[in-house]
């Protein structure tokens, strides 16, 4: 089948659109939950994918029992923006720690270590906005 120069101008814009995020309501309750069998940590994804201009950003959730951290501390090249739902959170950051109450929002820079521990005695949740930057 040939397509025609002008045919396939009108099917890029549909192919380059195929990945990108819709506007879309994400019902907590809908998203698939993944319980670590171990740890009881919870975690649910909540979207991945491209904006208009084709930056990557990706949004999951995570309950995390007291006492516990979700993994150790690590360092990776997107930037995240945490954000505490409930609970206290110790998040520390290139050897800086900070505590966090409900609401409150902690940015990590590219190539930072860092890592987090529910310093409180009830379950915390947040949510992690990862910006991964531009498709490769």
């Amino acid at each position: 089948m040939d397509i025609s120069r002008r045919e396939l101008s009108f099917l890029l814009p549909a192919l380059l659109a195929a990945d990108q995020l819709p506007s879309k309501c994400y019902e907590y309750s809908e998203l698939p939950v993944k319980v670590n069998a171990e740890t009881h940590i919870e975690s649910r994804q909540v979207f991945r994918g491209e904006l208009h201009d084709g930056f990557v950003i990706a949004c999951h959730i995570t309950r995390l029992p007291p006492g516990l951290s979700p993994h150790p501390p690590h360092k990776h090249l997107n930037e995240e923006i945490f954000f505490l739902k409930e609970g206290t959170i110790e998040i520390t950051v290139e050897g800086k720690t900070s505590r966090l109450e409900p609401g409150s929002v902690q940015f990590i820079h590219s190539n930072e270590m860092h890592g987090a521990k529910n310093v409180g005695d009830v379950p915390a949740q947040y949510f992690i906005l990862e910006l991964d930057g531009m498709k490769s």
